[in-house]
C-alpha cells in the first residue's frame, strides 16, 4: 500500500527533510574554517596597508639605493632558482637514463622503446626506398646511354 504523502503528519515530513547529524557537521566546520580565514585574511589586508603607509617614506628616501639593490636581489635569487632547477632536472635525467640502461624500466620506457623501434622501421623502410630509387635512376640512365650510343 503506498504511503500518500497528504496523509503522512507534519513533523514526519520535516524529520524526513531534515539535514543528517553528519550533513551539519560538515556545515558548521567548513563555515566555522570560512569565516576564521575571512577573518585572517581582513587583519592579513590591514595589516599591509598600515604597513605600506609606514614604509612609504623610508621607501621613498632609500629608494635609489632599494630599487638597484631589489633588482640584483631578485636576478641573483632567480639564477640560484633557474641553476637549482636545471641541476634537479640534470639529476633527474640521468637517474632515469641509468636506471633504463640497468634494465629497471623506469617510467616512460614502454613509450620510449616505442618511439625507438618506430623510427629505427622508419628508416630501413627509407633505406629500401632510397635504394630501389637509386635503382631505378641508374637504369634509367643505363637507357638514356644505350640510347644515345645506338
Amino acid at each position: 500500500m503506498p504511503i500518500n504523502d497528504q496523509n503522512r503528519p507534519m513533523a514526519q515530513k520535516l524529520y524526513d527533510s531534515a539535514p543528517s547529524s553528519r550533513q551539519v557537521a560538515k556545515f558548521l566546520t567548513a563555515s566555522t574554517l570560512g569565516t576564521t580565514l575571512l577573518f585572517l585574511s581582513g587583519l592579513t589586508l590591514t595589516g599591509t596597508v598600515i604597513a605600506l603607509i609606514i614604509a612609504t617614506p623610508l621607501m621613498v628616501i632609500f629608494s635609489p639605493v632599494l630599487v638597484p639593490a631589489g633588482i640584483t636581489i631578485f636576478l641573483v635569487t632567480t639564477g640560484f632558482l633557474f641553476s637549482g632547477g636545471c641541476g634537479v632536472a640534470a639529476l633527474t635525467a640521468l637517474s632515469w637514463i641509468y636506471n633504463y640502461v640497468q634494465g629497471k624500466h623506469p617510467p616512460g620506457a614502454d613509450q620510449l622503446d616505442y618511439a625507438r623501434n618506430k623510427l629505427a622501421s622508419t628508416a630501413r623502410d627509407m633505406t629500401e626506398k632510397a635504394k630501389e630509387y637509386g635503382q631505378y635512376v641508374q637504369h634509367k640512365a643505363q637507357e638514356v646511354t644505350q640510347g644515345q650510343a645506338s
